[in-house]
């Protein structure tokens, strides 16, 4: 092989290096996993579906701290495949408009260059991206009704884009709350119609901040004023439409918040409607406050009723006694003890340990009433607050409501004043048998066949003492239908007598809800008394097959 001279050596090394052949790439692909990274204001674009499109009422404070101490929590970020600008990925455009306006007045780079974490975009991004804004603008600041309901009209739409299908209410509300922004069914119905029949005449009044409450009054005056108007106009040769009348007539008052009565809507409204229909005005109005209120009889949610202040102790010795209502932590239990109507309701004296042992028998019964724990979040509970705070609902309180359970008071021996909840003293198989026995007895008590049921050692408790043939035809149906139920209840051998088994299955409707060949039905009071019998079947049961597992 020849030696390379120097100009050979020199001509290899000036050659022209290797070339692509290929495309080369414009730009970088955008991170495949939660990247921090800094992006400038010309980058960035606002989340163009944004629910709010009124001014943050906390738009003032806001600047003055981003001014003051910068982007405490800098907005995430994300970008479409294919778009050159990056988006507000969920919340953030308040405080991104505010970067643009300090940059403009001061021109600090701080407001230019801001540290964001890219999210990169997801498969359902459309509706992952508005749910995200219309949880964030809650919990940072609240929306109007009427941003809400846009909100929730154009997540529907995304929904039926990605299902191919409409969607009812429920299934949105579903969606919504499985998407982590839930909804009543109740309130997007209201929304429905304040975007449809509202929007159009109001919309100054809508997006200066008209709350729910006055939005559900219009609603419902809409509802009955229609209902009267079709029933009033039929036959008539009339020269405008309801529908275009209530645009017109509440076009008038498209005016602020403040200045708005909905009494003069209806002074209004209901007065042009007598004039058309050559009605008398009051009769009218009272007609429309009839429907008016039959209305909102259906569609309001019922208040929850306030607990008694005493206890109501009955003046006759031989009335039922209703078992007397108990705070949730009382320490004795309530259904082991038969209560005399003249025992005195006197409270036993305090001790300095009374608030511990009252903290841990709330606690324990709390636990007693959870079936299966249900997942939930802070995140969760958080939106779910904010959105029951600007609806103005009650936002439901397990800990609080679950120490009630099911609030039913029922009289007999052992008064029931909790279907579910079994106290500690009671949770022993034979205190379990004596009353199991015993409600057995008070329900056949109903259909006069109380006799026939005798308490037992073993089993669930009792037996059913079934009559001859001769006997059981000569009963009526409720009494043979309500021997026949206790019979399969108490788990014992089928009888060979004249109770048919067989016929279980037709009697047990008509026994439970009174609905067919039965002359009578069983009493709310019995019905209460068979669903606490189940419950503590049940838990005896448990308790055996436990025992049962421990000696194997």
């Amino acid at each position: 092989m020849a030696e390379s001279t120097p100009q050979d050596m020199a001509a290899k090394l000036l050659a022209t290096g290797f070339e692509r052949s290929g495309p080369s790439a414009a730009a970088l692909t955008d991170p495949i996993a939660d990247t921090p990274m800094v992006v400038t204001l010309d980058e960035l674009r606002p989340y163009e579906h944004d629910p709010r499109v009124t001014r943050n009422p906390a738009y003032e404070e806001i600047k003055a701290s981003i001014r003051e101490r910068g982007l405490d929590a800098p907005p995430a970020i994300t970008r479409r495949p294919g778009e050159a600008h990056y988006i507000i990925r969920n919340g953030g455009n308040t405080r991104l408009a505010i970067l643009r306006e300090l940059w403009s007045e001061t021109k600090e780079d701080r407001f230019f260059r801001i540290a964001c974490l890219f999210r990169p975009w997801p498969a359902r991004g459309e509706i992952v991206a508005l749910t995200g804004h219309l949880a964030e603008n809650e919990l940072r600041g609240g929306l109007t009704f009427i941003e809400r309901a846009l909100g929730i009209e154009k997540a529907r739409e995304f929904y039926e884009q990605e299902s191919g299908q409409a969607l009812s209410q429920s299934e949105l509300a579903r969606r919504l709350t499985a998407d982590g922004y839930p909804v009543p069914q109740s309130h997007i119905s209201r929304m429905n119609d304040a975007v449809r029949y509202l929007l159009p005449a109001i919309p100054t009044l809508l997006y200066g901040g008209l709350g729910r409450h006055q939005v559900d009054r219009l609603a419902v005056l809409r509802k009955a004023c229609e209902r009267t108007w079709e029933r009033r106009a039929l036959g008539r040769p009339l020269t405008v439409d309801f529908a275009t009348l209530f645009q017109d007539v509440l076009t008038q008052f498209d005016t602020q918040p403040d200045d708005f009565s909905p009494q003069r809507v209806q002074d209004e409204l209901v007065g042009q409607m007598a004039e058309l229909l050559e009605a008398d005005y009051d009769t009218l109005a009272l007609e429309i406050d009839d429907s008016e209120s039959r209305q909102r009889a259906l569609t309001s949610e019922p208040a929850a009723p306030k607990p008694p202040a005493a206890p109501v102790v009955p003046a006759a010795p031989s009335a039922p006694v209703s078992a007397p209502q108990q705070p949730p932590v009382s320490s004795g239990p309530r259904d082991t003890t038969p209560v005399s109507p003249g025992a005195s309701a006197a409270p036993p004296p305090a001790s300095p340990e009374a608030p511990q042992d009252q903290h841990g028998q709330r606690d324990e019964r709390l636990q007693g009433h959870i079936v299966t724990p249900a997942p939930t979040t802070e995140r969760l509970q958080s939106i779910q607050r904010m959105v029951a705070d600007q609806l103005g609902d009650k936002l439901p309180d397990f800990e609080a409501d679950a120490l009630r359970a099911i609030p039913v008071q029922v009289g007999g021996l052992f008064p029931i004043s909790d279907v579910w909840y079994i106290e500690p003293g009671l949770d022993v198989p034979d205190r379990l048998r004596v009353h199991i026995a015993q409600f057995a007895r008070e329900i056949a008590g109903e259909a006069a066949v109380a006799d026939h049921i005798e308490a037992s050692d073993g089993g669930i408790g009792f037996v059913c003492v079934t009559p001859a043939v001769g006997q059981a035809k000569a009963l009526p149906a409720f009494a043979r239908a309500m021997l026949t139920l206790l019979h399969a209840l108490s788990t014992a051998p089928a009888p060979a007598t004249g109770l048919d088994s067989a016929r279980l299955a037709d009697d047990l409707g008509p026994l439970l809800h009174g609905h067919g060949g039965l002359v009578t039905r069983l009493s709310d009071a019995g019905l209460v008394k068979l669903f606490r019998l189940l419950r503590l079947a049940r838990r005896l049961l448990d308790l055996q097959a436990g025992e049962a597992g421990q000696a194997s």
